[in-house]
């Protein structure tokens, strides 16, 4: 088995060290270095270039942000940005997947009198994935297959019941344009949504993304885009003009009141390993909106939202995925290629094109309306 190559980057010993133990542990996981800052980091990147970088993103000497910019510019390299969950640190954050880290996850909670400790599950896994990121600036490089998922994983079932009534009242077919995401998620939901105009159809996305960071990621969405985006609340109305973004920690459903959708945000198990997960945002989906729908699943590893993509073809609800060549991690789009859930698969460059079209916006400003 290859080992992943990771490095921590970190100013607090007992960060390094808990980060270097519950990364160690994993077979296929070997930490090359663990140091302070990102001037030792570089010294050692000199000697051994990792695979992964774990980074932190308040340090002394030089902060993670220009660290990771740095290394961008010299030789792309997967990072994964390890972070507190504080207002200040998610909102730096959100600057460094701006500026190309793939993934963010949450510090595990320091208790070394406990093991496991809480929130590695996310690390590992984000770790993992950002091993097989395929970067903007590194486009030949080529995925391997993604590990396999434990059989033990919960679907949708555990949140919402299986396909077969439908929530479609009598009349009203506003449409609505379901979007689910992982790694790589953040850089091109920036891509769609700020290419969107305020007559695009009312929009609701699910990207992995730990707790407190989906408000920050909306918040610097919402001040590069044409539209409306913020963190959705629990029964906040679904229209134009406007993206729904669910908050980390919890799973958000679409459902139909007698005028238009709102949103349910619930507590609940993992389901496919997420919470929120894209399995549970399509399934409400197609039950409540079926053909009035537009689902679109995009960069990811794994298989979340597969399932529920087909639910929504199924319920006659057009349907797409992000192609393998412009995916960060083509994991998910390529699970519901697989299952026949995507009538087509279309470039990043092209899924607001498509939206607007599917929206009737295109249409009407030919027509001059």
């Amino acid at each position: 088995m290859k080992q992943i190559k990771v490095m921590v980057v970190d100013d607090s010993a007992v960060v390094r060290q808990v980060l270097s133990g519950l990364l160690g542990r994993e077979p296929d996981m070997q930490v090359t270095h663990a140091v302070a800052d990102p001037i030792l980091a570089g010294e050692r990147m000199r000697l051994q270039w990792p695979d992964v970088v774990v980074l932190d993103v308040e340090m002394p000497r030089m902060d993670g942000i220009t660290f990771l910019r740095k290394i961008m510019a010299e030789r792309p390299t997967p990072v994964v940005i390890c972070s507190s969950l504080t207002e200040k640190s998610t909102r730096i954050s959100m600057e460094a997947l701006a500026a190309g880290a793939v993934a963010v996850v949450g510090k595990p909670r320091l208790d070394l009198r406990q093991s496991p400790h809480e929130g590695c599950d996310d690390l590992v896994a984000a770790v993992r994935s950002a091993a097989q990121a395929r970067l903007q600036a590194l486009p030949a490089v080529r995925l391997s297959a993604p590990p396999q998922v434990p059989p033990a994983k919960l679907s949708a079932d555990a949140i919402l019941s299986p396909m077969g009534e439908r929530e479609l009242p009598a009349r009203g077919n506003e449409r609505v344009v379901a979007l689910g995401t992982s790694t790589g998620g953040t850089q091109a939901l920036e891509r769609v949504l700020s290419e969107l105009t305020p007559a695009a159809p009312g929009i609701v996305i699910v990207q992995h993304m730990p707790e407190q960071f989906t408000a920050a990621f909306a918040e610097r969405l919402d001040g590069l885009c044409q539209i409306e985006v913020r963190e959705a609340r629990n029964n906040d109305p679904v229209r134009p003009g406007q993206a729904l973004i669910a908050p980390g920690g919890r799973h958000m459903l679409l459902r139909r009141g007698p005028s238009e959708y709102f949103v349910e945000v619930v507590d609940g198990p993992l389901v496919n390993r997420h919470r929120p997960s894209v399995d549970v945002l399509f399934r409400s989906v197609a039950k409540c909106a079926g053909a009035s729908a537009l689902g679109i699943i995009m960069t990811g590893m794994g298989d979340d939202g597969a399932v529920g993509l087909l639910e929504m073809r199924q319920a006659g609800a057009r349907t797409l995925a992000q192609d393998e060549q412009s995916c960060v991690v083509y994991g998910m789009p390529r699970e519901a290629v697989k299952r026949g859930a995507a009538e087509r698969s279309v470039a990043l460059g092209a899924i607001s094109r498509e939206i607007l079209q599917y929206g009737g916006v295109e249409r009407r400003a030919n027509e001059g309306l």
